[in-house]
């Protein structure tokens, strides 16, 4: 069954937006009487009956709640230098909501090699990530900010910065399951500098491995999202 986002519900009646409503009449030609799922981005998953079908603004009736999976018991932020070839912070992006992430900020460091993030573009794949996955939970997504900026930031107890170098540094399938909101620093593909790394640590970071691989700065990203869950998992 077809899922929509819309945040426009009230009592058993939805209301879609111009591009929810211009790909259901267009692109899928549905019509009046077909039945249809909903997420509204804040936990809820529906299923409606298609009342009137309009290019601008399609309404749904008799809604009624679906069960959805219980929300994570933790939350989970992943500042990540946005990636050279752009694809590859897409494909981040995609498979981190696919898993579980609550806020995703582009964070400009000192080697990154892309300084523009397009917020629509990062909102539509966010989206299409959660209908496929059928994940009732908007991530927040932030603009993109400089580092020491970033850091100047009201930031969670339990922050974390993966990097690649030979310093004192945890696994972080040790250290996830102990906090229920964490920020993790994901860098650039030339990964932080020096400097960096100490900056972050003399504001209150904890350096972290994900394992013996040099991973790709997207890959690091995801698996970030996937020990986290796993760490949880494993609580309960």
């Amino acid at each position: 069954m077809h899922i929509f986002y819309t945040t426009s519900i009230s009592g058993n009646s939805a209301l879609l937006g111009e591009e929810e409503s211009l790909h259901l009449s267009k692109v899928l030609r549905l019509k009046s009487g077909d039945s249809v799922q909903l997420i509204d981005g804040i936990g809820g998953y529906f299923q409606g009956v298609i009342l009137q079908v309009h290019p601008k603004h399609t309404s749904i009736t008799d809604l009624i709640a679906l069960p959805v999976l219980s929300k994570r018991p933790y939350k989970l932020h992943v500042a990540m230098a946005p990636t050279k070839m752009m694809e590859r912070f897409e494909w981040f992006l995609e498979k981190a909501v696919e898993i579980g992430i609550d806020e995703i900020t582009p964070i400009l460091t000192k080697r990154t090699e892309r300084d523009q993030v397009k917020m629509a573009r990062m909102e539509k794949i966010v989206l299409a990530a959660m209908k496929q996955s059928i994940t009732p939970w908007m991530p927040k997504l932030n603009e993109a900010i400089g580092f020491s900026a970033f850091l100047k930031q009201q930031l969670p107890e339990n922050r974390f910065i993966a990097h690649c170098e030979k310093l004192d540094k945890r696994y972080l399938t040790n250290v996830s399951s102990v906090a229920t909101d964490l920020l993790v620093l994901i860098g650039p593909e030339g990964d932080f500098t020096m400097e960096e790394i100490e900056k972050c640590i003399h504001n209150g970071f904890q350096g972290i491995s994900l394992g013996e691989s040099r991973l790709r700065a997207e890959t690091a990203a995801v698996v970030v999202c996937a020990q986290v869950q796993a760490a949880w998992q494993m609580k309960a």
